[in-house]
């Protein structure tokens, strides 16, 4: 495998040491830095342009991604009201990173000095302690959710206090983070709570008690997928079923009124088999 066909494997950069251990000269290295098939952002680095800018960045600043951040690139449920980037030191030393969040605790899984994103263990366990609870449920929820993680295996790691209690909560059966949201502020209640329950045909995000459902809609809920759901709903409503639907922006930003809604349903007993 040649020099680039190596680095394009290995995400388009790599260390020089590792391009050496490899069995790739440091005159060959030197030669496709010269030809401007490659550049070195720091002493000890090497990228292919076009090489993902938060890697590079990462390279320089002698970090690794993490935190949220990482867990975005993951395809895991984020909020994303900040563009702060969050990293960890890989020695202790100083580290400057424009705009960042920088993490020192000791890493869960130590960390391969090839590596400039954070292994999915490592990055929930920061998560737990630097996320408020909710945020960070939702992000192991979604971890759990796409097989990321095992919950035995991940049990036997040393965890902190405030990982344990998210494994003791987290579900692999909620579908986004706002589902996770809905969960945790209804938590309180003394009525039993379910998620993605399959009902008729389809599954409904919350069933609460025997028969209050609670659906809610993100950007999908148009067209075909509407008209779906809304029969769905009738179907629900036929076999004594109450139906409240909200939508994304009433939980994130109006949540005391779904909150309300819920409350006056369990109190007039519609949760209830009749």
């Amino acid at each position: 495998m040649d020099l680039l066909a190596f680095l394009m494997a290995h995400d388009g950069i790599a260390r020089t040491r590792t391009l050496v251990d490899a069995g790739y000269s440091r005159h060959a290295i030197a030669g496709v830095l010269q030809r401007g098939e490659l550049r070195r952002p720091r002493k000890g680095w090497v990228y292919v342009p076009g090489t993902d800018r938060m890697l590079v960045r990462a390279a320089v600043s002698g970090v690794v991604l993490t935190c949220v951040t990482q867990a975005a690139r993951l395809g895991l449920w984020t909020l994303c009201d900040d563009d702060t980037v969050h990293v960890a030191a890989l020695a202790p030393a100083s580290v400057v990173v424009e705009r960042a969040h920088v993490h020192w605790a000791e890493p869960l899984i130590p960390r391969d000095r090839d590596r400039l994103e954070d292994p999915v263990e490592n990055v929930l366990t920061l998560v737990a302690d630097c996320q408020p609870h909710e945020r960070a449920l939702a992000i192991w929820d979604s971890a759990f959710q796409q097989g990321l993680v095992d919950r035995d295996s991940f049990g036997r790691y040393r965890l902190s206090p405030a990982a344990r209690r998210l494994l003791a909560e987290t579900s692999p059966f909620r579908d986004s983070g706002v589902e996770t949201f809905v969960f945790t502020r209804l938590s309180w209640l003394p009525v039993p709570i379910r998620s993605q329950v399959w009902l008729y045909g389809h599954r409904v995000d919350f069933l609460i008690g025997e028969r209050l459902v609670v659906q809610v809609d993100g950007g999908h809920h148009v067209g075909a997928q509407r008209a779906s759901d809304n029969e769905h709903d009738a179907i629900l409503r036929l076999h004594g079923y109450t139906v409240i639907r909200v939508t994304y922006t009433q939980v994130m930003e109006r949540w005391p009124e779904v909150q309300d809604l819920i409350l006056r349903a369990i109190a007039q007993g519609l949760h209830k088999a009749a």
